[in-house]
């Protein structure tokens, strides 16, 4: 009956019964199978016009495709081809689109079946099938996608077209008994996707945060001090007011009752860290906490399910609130996750508020090294926030990096983010900051007002600001011998990125001539000359080419950034008389300008040559015997014009490269020696050639006369006709712009 020759309403009744007859379960599936040929007809079935004829058909699919060993022949029948089409129409009924999705759904379950699936047709269906009314239907859909992000090669499909945004929402709406199934797929796809740190990103960019499963065991060991007086997350006093107490006292021992009265005063920061963690104690206490996560099987929980996902509130509360656990590797595990999730001023100010700053630095003086390195890497994370690394300086953490600092058998990982932190405390920079992005006037004195109480009629919550008698000068500790002897120390490392940023933090602490004893007596010289001497300058002044092929692209970064720190350093050292009479210039000088002449990327130069300019003007011209010409000049040649060259190639503005060519045209009009031998060695021929054919009309008018130069020597003729100069040249003349005689005379110069 299901011929196509057949009636259609005989193929209806036909189809319709047989989807009947296969909800029985395998044994009946087993038995329509025998009949060869009843799949095609059957997908032949999903064009037909009328929806019930369609929706039977599909249902037959779905339950046939239910058993592994018919899912090849569902697939080799052309259903997934049918079911795109039929999902494009946009008059279908959500009967059919639930079966239809459903026959992908379980299509999805074989690997090699997925990539068939994952395609730039489907996904947009499937994504757009999350927005329908039909719950049955989003639940499909999220079916279908979760199984999609099993199989690594399709994420990035997936990614590019939107399903991150579309199955965040979700997770972030309202938790709804009848969402469950579409919630779960939601998730498990999510965190699939999560596996890579990429996409990890932009998960957490949509409100979720990746929290680790530790099992409800773990969270046996939280006990929260429950006849204590409340305090805020962050370690803020609650202050006890006899204004408006409810008749059970509920007002003051239930803070969250309370927190979102509008007289309260809180910022939401604050209020939304009291939510937060109101809501996951009360998951530990009462053992509800991961149960939706511990119902999976437990080999999926060990093997794919190492983290969930939880909207910013919950999962940052529960981050927060496992560092406070017994678990070691669930501590670690936490820090890591705060660190990975870490992205934006916002996330970091809401671990701040959530109080995650004290436990982290506490956990600084654990006895075990993975926590110290989990920890040190999550405040070294919150740091990059200029608010939150004020707080970190505030809760004490100077002694615990210090101690990390002095411990010779650190390892180099977390002698990194050690020392990044502690620049980030020291750099004057941050403070400087501070004074003008933390917030406006009015705001702060609205605090003060509810802090005394004018503005906080109902009394309910009074936040006390206990400003502190003296602030610690956290320099000072690390202005100790034994501390600065260690930092200069660790100049002499190995580690080119170990040696910039201890350079950095020595810069920071280098303001007076008061500590020049301390550094002076660590021998600071000579942990300067190892950065500048450490570099095989024979191998950097080797050819471009070369230098691609033996020295590979981020070592040269790392030469590059280490160097600049150190030349920053010695800069800011030589402001201190005391030192100027300490080292030897002589030496620094003649390993400076080896560095200044080396093939490192320009943009290290800048402060190469600063120093040397001023070591210059502090001990005089250096002897035009040991160098070929005086420092001003080694530095115009080696360092500026690279650098007009460089601005002249790839300024975006007419403006920039105005002003570079000009700037050129009057060094090289100054007769210095070299200067045009320079920018041949450069590569500056042919963006000044580009330069005369589209620059304003003084841009143009310099390039004329620096090429001019250049071509007084015929070594440079080839490279300027190469560059296509005589074309521009023939058509300034011709049309007798401003600049058409120095035009023709170069065009004289040039053998055409």
């Amino acid at each position: 009956m299901l011929g196509r020759d057949n009636d259609p309403l005989d193929r209806e009744q036909a189809i319709v019964a047989l989807w009947q007859y296969s909800l029985g379960g395998k044994k009946c599936i087993d038995n329509i199978m025998q009949f060869q040929g009843c799949i095609n007809l059957t997908v032949n079935l999903l064009q037909s016009e009328s929806s019930s004829a369609c929706e039977a058909a599909a249902g037959l699919l779905r339950s046939i495709s239910s058993v592994n060993v018919y899912r090849d022949v569902v697939a080799e029948s052309g259903a997934i081809e049918e079911i795109t089409g039929l999902l494009s129409q946009p008059s279908l009924t959500p009967e059919v689109m639930e079966q239809s999705l459903c026959i992908l759904w379980n299509l999805s379950v074989d690997e090699k079946l997925r990539v068939k699936i994952a395609n730039p047709d489907i996904l947009p269906l499937l994504i757009k099938s999350l927005e329908d009314e039909d719950l049955r239907v989003k639940e499909a859909a999220g079916g279908v996608l979760a199984n999609l992000t099993l199989t690594h090669s399709n994420h990035k499909i997936m990614v590019e077209a939107g399903v991150v945004p579309k199955l965040a929402d979700f997770l972030k709406s309202a938790v709804e008994e009848e969402s469950k199934v579409i919630r779960k797929e939601a998730r498990n796809a999510l965190v699939e996707l999560s596996k890579n740190e990429y996409y990890r990103i932009l998960v957490i960019e949509e409100g979720l945060v990746p929290v680790p499963l530790i099992g409800i065991a773990a969270y046996r060991s939280f006990t929260p001090s429950l006849l204590s007086w409340p305090s805020l997350p962050d370690g803020s006093k609650i202050e006890r007011t006899a204004k408006g107490p409810s008749r059970f006292g509920a007002s003051e021992l239930l803070l969250g009752l309370n927190i979102d009265d509008k007289n309260a005063n809180l910022e939401e920061a604050k209020m939304n860290a009291i939510i937060g963690r109101s809501k996951q104690q009360f998951l530990a206490r009462s053992g509800a906490i991961e149960v939706e996560d511990t119902k999976l099987p437990q080999n999926e929980l060990s093997k794919n399910r190492k983290f969930t996902l939880l909207p910013w509130i919950d999962g940052v509360a529960r981050l927060v609130l496992i560092l406070e656990l017994e678990d070691e590797s669930a501590i670690c595990r936490a820090a890591e996750s705060i660190a990975d999730a870490s992205i934006n001023e916002h996330l970091r100010n809401s671990f701040k508020e959530a109080g995650a700053v004290k436990n982290l630095i506490q956990l600084l003086d654990h006895n075990n090294d993975a926590i110290r390195f989990a920890a040190v890497g999550a405040l070294e994370r919150l740091s990059i926030s200029n608010a939150v690394c004020q707080t970190i300086e505030a809760e004490g953490v100077m002694a615990p990096l210090i101690k990390i600092l002095k411990n010779s058998e650190t390892s180099e990982g977390m002698m990194e983010k050690t020392l990044n932190l502690l620049a980030r405390i020291l750099d004057p920079n941050r403070k400087k900051k501070s004074k003008f992005y933390d917030g406006p006037v009015n705001g702060f004195k609205k605090e003060l007002d509810a802090a005394r109480g004018d503005d906080d009629p109902t009394g309910l919550i009074r936040k006390v600001y206990e400003m502190p008698d003296s602030k610690k000068n956290t320099r000072q500790d690390v202005l100790a011998f034994d501390v600065v002897a260690r930092l200069v120390d660790m100049l002499k490392h190995p580690s080119l990125e170990l040696q910039r940023k201890v350079a950095s933090v020595l810069e920071f602490v280098a303001i007076s001539e008061s500590i020049m004893d301390t550094i002076i007596s660590a021998n600071i010289e000579s942990g300067l000359l190892a950065i500048f001497q450490q570099v095989e300058l024979n191998e950097l002044e080797s050819d471009v080419e070369n230098q691609q092929t033996e020295i590979h692209a981020i070592q040269v970064e790392e030469v590059g950034l280490a160097i600049s720190a150190a030349s920053r350093l010695l800069t800011k050292l030589l402001d201190l008389e005391q030192f100027r009479r300490a080292i030897n210039s002589a030496h620094f000088t003649k390993l400076l300008h080896k560095i200044l002449k080396s093939k490192i990327p320009l943009r290290y130069k800048d402060w190469v040559a600063a120093c040397l300019v001023k070591i210059d003007s502090l001990y005089g011209p250096i002897s035009i015997l040991e160098f070929e010409n005086p420092i001003d000049m080694e530095v115009t040649l080696y360092e500026k014009i690279p650098r007009l060259i460089e601005q002249i190639r790839s300024a975006f503005s007419l403006e920039a490269q105005e002003a570079a060519v000009v700037e050129l045209n009057r060094i090289i009009s100054e007769g210095m020696v070299d200067a045009t031998r320079t920018v041949a060695s450069e590569g500056g021929i042919f963006p000044l050639v580009k330069l005369i054919e589209g620059g304003s009309e003084k841009a143009v008018e310099a390039a004329l006369s620096i090429l001019y130069n250049l071509s007084m020597d015929s070594e440079n003729h080839a490279a300027i006709i190469a560059a296509g100069a005589v074309p521009p040249l023939r058509r300034i003349i011709l049309s007798e712009r401003s600049q058409w005689k120095r035009a023709l005379r170069l065009l004289r110069n040039l053998p055409t």
